[in-house]
């Protein structure tokens, strides 16, 4: 039986790596995910949770709030595990946390072509929203792979 609880980096760092590798296949620089990490750790706002079984990572999920909207980034779960409902949990745990925080509203990013995924999160309640999505990378704070 999977438990979900906070991300430990002293016990999590190498699988949820190894995870996302496998789940989202990273190949932008402001993607990869021990930068992604280490930014969310500097944050120490306790919303970034794993699924495990007997120890290994098997899923995960982190959410942001900044006081007015709540986000979800990186819920991925093991390619086996999929369709399994632990994503569903994943989602849940962090929306409880999100709203004990006090958010009122959750959203979320992805690619227009992932209608899987796009399915998955309408059947939790999520709905496509007539809006631009616009994103810039700071370069300043990408690390150069020298």
């Amino acid at each position: 039986m999977p438990e979900i609880r906070q991300y430990d980096d002293s016990k999590d760092r190498t699988q949820v790596i190894e995870l996302w590798k496998k789940v989202f296949g990273y190949d932008a620089p402001h993607n990869e995910p021990a930068l992604s990490i280490s930014k969310k750790l500097a944050n120490n706002d306790g919303l970034f949770f794993v699924a495990t079984d007997r120890s290994k990572v098997i899923g995960t999920v982190m959410a942001g709030y900044d006081g007015h909207r709540g986000w979800l980034y990186a819920v991925a779960v093991q390619h086996e595990l999929q369709r399994s409902g632990l994503g569903k949990k994943l989602v849940l745990a962090a929306e409880d946390a999100l709203a004990a925080a006090g958010c009122l509203k959750v959203n979320l990013q992805l690619l227009a072509s992932n209608e899987a995924t796009a399915d998955f999160y309408k059947s939790l309640g999520y709905m496509v929203e007539p809006r631009v999505s616009m994103g810039k990378v700071l370069q300043s704070n990408i690390p150069s792979s020298s």
